[in-house]
C-alpha cells in the first residue's frame, strides 16, 4: 500500500524526535534491508548532534521539506582551526519557504548540519545501509 507524507505525517515524525534523547528521527523508506540505496525522511530538531562524517563511496542528496538547516561541508588539515582536525570550507542553508531546497553533498566530502528549527529532510545515497 502506498504511504502518504502529509502534514500529520511529518508533525508525527517531529513529535518522535521531540522524545528521543538524540533529538532526532529517521524513516526508513527502503522497500527492503537488501536494496542498493539508502532512501529516509529524518526530523531533526535545534541541539541534535550529527558527528562531521563522510560517505566515501557515493555522493548524499539532501531534501529539505520543511524547516530550516545548513549542511556544512569541511576539509580535513593537519593544522586545524579546530580540535576535530577540520575546517570548514562552505555553509549552505536549506530551508524551503525561503525558495533553497537541497543541494547534493559530493562523494566523500566531510559534512554535518546545523538545524536552525525543527526540520525534515529527505535523504538518498548509493549503497546498501552498513550499520556502524
Amino acid at each position: 500500500m502506498s504511504k502518504i507524507f502529509d502534514k500529520d505525517f511529518l508533525d508525527s515524525l517531529l513529535d518522535q524526535a521531540a522524545e528521543s534523547p538524540r533529538m532526532r528521527q529517521n524513516y526508513d523508506l527502503r522497500n527492503s534491508p537488501a536494496d542498493t540505496s539508502q532512501q529516509m525522511l529524518n526530523a531533526l530538531l535545534p541541539g541534535t548532534v550529527v558527528p562531521i562524517h563522510r560517505h566515501e563511496e557515493t555522493a548524499e542528496t539532501v531534501v529539505c521539506l520543511r524547516g530550516k538547516l545548513e549542511e556544512i561541508i569541511y576539509e580535513e588539515v593537519q593544522e586545524a582551526t579546530d580540535e576535530r582536525g577540520f575546517r570548514e570550507v562552505y555553509r549552505q542553508l536549506l530551508c524551503p519557504t525561503e525558495g533553497l531546497c537541497g543541494m547534493q553533498i559530493p562523494a566523500g566530502a566531510w559534512h554535518t548540519i546545523n538545524v536552525i528549527e525543527p526540520s525534515i529532510i529527505f535523504e538518498v545515497k548509493d549503497g546498501a545501509y552498513v550499520p556502524g
